[in-house]
């Protein structure tokens, strides 16, 4: 058995706790050890901080921010006000999703693609930085070296990078940012998920 959800909300700082506990209530309910919905929920919520900040198009504010005599593409404001959550739960792994409507990610940086090494492939420990992968975004940070612990920002990709087994930090053409990670899951004993 597998089961998917998708959350569309607003932008707004309250909608991070939602997503998150919505997401630790189907963790639980479907038996996920806790360490795993644990660090599946931080990255979740640093995906989600991370698209209320900076998930909306310049220029595309509330209608009330138009300058008067313009006309306002309702649609767009209220596509600028929301993003997108959607997490797919199977027997193996959890993929989640967070997409918005903001100007993507910049394309000059590089990314660290996988928090965890492959199989077989040395520890990235001693090496500066990881493979870049195309049009990508790295931490805050110069490579080989994670964000300042006093740094405000530019922590929650890296963050995210360490908690998953796999992320892709990528750009929908004219439509915004998509942060998506992986974890292989663990399950309790007698889990619902794994029963079938």
């Amino acid at each position: 058995m597998s089961m998917w959800w998708s959350l569309h909300l607003r932008r707004e700082a309250a909608s991070v706790p939602l997503a998150r506990r919505f997401l630790l209530g189907t963790m639980e309910t479907a038996g996920v050890d806790p360490d795993i919905s644990y660090d599946l929920s931080v990255a979740l919520s640093e995906a989600c901080a991370n698209a209320v900040e900076h998930g909306g198009r310049p220029g595309a504010g509330e209608a009330g921010d138009a300058d008067p005599g313009q006309a306002v593409d309702e649609r767009s404001v209220h596509t600028n006000e929301q993003y997108r959550v959607t997490a797919y739960l199977d027997g193996e792994k959890c993929r989640i999703e967070v997409a918005d409507s903001g100007p993507g990610f910049p394309v000059r940086r590089t990314l660290r693609t996988a928090a965890h090494p492959s199989a077989g492939q040395p520890s990235d420990s001693h090496l500066p930085a990881r493979q870049p992968s195309p049009g990508g975004v790295a931490c805050a940070a110069p490579p080989g070296e994670p964000p300042s612990i006093m740094a405000e920002s530019g922590r929650g990709l890296c963050l995210i990078e360490e908690l998953a087994d796999h992320v892709t930090f990528g750009n929908r053409p004219g439509r915004g940012a998509v942060v998506s990670f992986d974890k292989v899951l663990k399950w309790r004993e007698g889990a619902l998920l794994m029963v079938s």
